[in-house]
């Protein structure tokens, strides 16, 4: 009788952990807080065609999204900036494999409170604007009083983006940072509202966001040069010159729905989404 019990109860084991663990059909996306609203938008025409299937976006950072795809609490990490070779170093001591994918481009823009009337910049005037070494508007044309800069946190690819490309202009040697009055806000919608609000605001985030409450800035290279507005078909023809990449992360070369996702993501439709949020398609 015994002997039965036990042969009934490891059929009952093995029969749970074969048949009890069906297909995985849900996914996390994590990261990029310039990407969370094309994340969604993906996401939601997803799940409208593939009902049984479940999509969750958050933001965060970019930075957020790799720490998160690094300690395996996310499938897909969302991005404004490749990965840095420190963080994968890390990932290759956990086991994890980072795997790039570009989806979009991005036009990073510029922005001032609508009544501001300053309404083109230079590369160089920018940077002097957000380390600090310009710090009225009359400097640049504008009204008296002081700027107050917005910037996104340290964890956030936009921040790094913007530094490396506008504050340093991707001179390797250059030491430039913030200035130290600078407000670092979590999000791309909090510099949207603050700028909206404060007349003497700048701040940056992906075109996606500009609304009618803010003014986006034209800029030029240099005084020389022409002065062009974040607009996709400027991004498209190289005209805009802070423009980037943006990129989903997988661990190691996607499969199973991670995969059929990312293939949404690059189909046309995924594409018209992209436009339709604002950014550049990759695939038209």
């Amino acid at each position: 009788m015994l002997r039965k019990f036990l042969f009934v109860l490891i059929v009952s084991i093995f029969a749970t952990s074969t048949f009890a663990a069906p297909e995985k059909n849900s996914i996390q996306i994590k990261g990029s807080d310039t990407m969370v609203n094309l994340g969604q938008a993906w996401a939601e025409k997803y799940m409208e065609i593939n009902p049984t299937d479940f999509i969750a976006v958050t933001g965060g950072g970019s930075g957020t999204g790799f720490s998160s795809l690094i300690s395996g609490t996310c499938d897909i990490a969302m991005s404004s900036r490749n990965i840095k070779e420190k963080e994968i170093a890390l990932a290759k001591q956990k086991g994890i494999n980072p795997n790039e994918i570009k989806v979009a481009l991005d036009g990073l823009a510029v922005v001032v409170n609508p009544a501001n009337p300053v309404s083109k910049l230079t590369f160089d005037q920018l940077a002097g604007i957000f380390t600090g070494k310009i710090s009225n508007w009359k400097e640049v044309g504008g009204k008296d009083g002081k700027i107050v800069i917005l910037s996104r946190e340290v964890n956030s690819g936009t921040h790094v983006y913007f530094k490396e490309h506008v504050l340093r202009k991707n001179d390797p040697n250059s030491k430039e940072e913030f200035a130290p009055s600078a407000l670092m806000l979590s999000s791309s919608q909090a510099i949207a509202d603050e700028v909206a609000q404060n007349s003497n605001a700048i701040g940056y985030y992906g075109m996606g966001y500009i609304s009618s409450k803010q003014k986006p800035i034209m800029v030029a290279k240099d005084e020389k040069g022409e002065y062009e507005a974040p607009t996709i078909e400027n991004v498209i023809n190289g005209k805009y010159p802070i423009s980037r990449p943006l990129f989903l992360y997988t661990n190691g070369e996607s499969q199973g729905l991670v995969k059929k996702f990312i293939d949404f993501c690059l189909s046309k439709e995924g594409q018209d989404i992209v436009l339709k949020t604002d950014f550049v398609p990759i695939n038209r």
